[in-house]
């Protein structure tokens, strides 16, 4: 698997309820945005990204990438907002067999994401990879055969899926898990204390 062929889908999809709506990913994290961090990480690693997320893709305008809505009505989380990457792949990089996915909130993702995840797959025969720390699987954080969209899309069609895990408990999937220190690569920020924790974070990562 040639990881540097392989495009990434960044899901924006969360609704911030927790911190009082708006898009998480264009918070302030030591004086750049969290999209702008996640894009940082990724872009080395990837081929391309896109973004996953729906409403005015306008607001996004500043980070320059492509803004991907969801293909299934209802809002049904983000194994809708894989299915829309996983199309828009298959549509404009027919070329490319994986996809990897990243929450759009998690602005220290390891900078060995993608070579991890296509190693373990390639070692392990598995049919996807996702990534792992502290014993927690990020079931978001993955990497993806293109040719899986369409039984994604009757998974979440037809039998309403809407469970990241569930879907991939019909599949062999390889855990990669990175470690917690001396930071964890995938904490996400979901409330204003996360977001003053990011700011000590950065500090000593940057």
């Amino acid at each position: 698997m040639i990881t540097s062929s392989i495009p990434g889908v960044l899901l924006a999809g969360g609704l911030a309820q927790r911190m009082g709506g708006g898009d998480k990913p264009m918070r302030m994290v030591d004086g750049r945005t969290i999209l702008e961090r996640v894009i940082a990480r990724l872009a080395p690693q990837c081929s391309r990204l896109i973004l996953n997320a729906n409403g005015d893709p306008a607001r996004f305008a500043a980070c320059g990438l492509t803004v991907v809505p969801d293909g299934v009505a209802g809002f049904p989380g983000p194994l809708a907002g894989i299915l829309a990457g996983l199309d828009w792949v298959a549509m404009h990089t027919p070329s490319a067999q994986w996809m990897l996915s990243a929450a759009a909130d998690c602005p220290f993702l390891p900078r060995d994401l993608v070579t991890r995840l296509a190693g373990a797959c390639a070692t392990e025969q598995a049919e996807l990879a996702l990534a792992a720390s502290g014993g927690q699987t990020h079931p978001v954080i993955g990497l993806w055969p293109v040719g899986l969209r369409d039984h994604l899309r009757h998974a979440l069609v037809t039998d309403d899926i809407r469970k990241v895990t569930r879907f991939t408990a019909r599949y062999k999937v390889a855990t990669v898990t990175w470690p917690l220190l001396p930071l964890d690569p995938f904490f996400n920020a979901n409330t204003a204390a996360d977001l003053a924790e990011a700011e000590r974070i950065a500090a000593l990562d940057d």
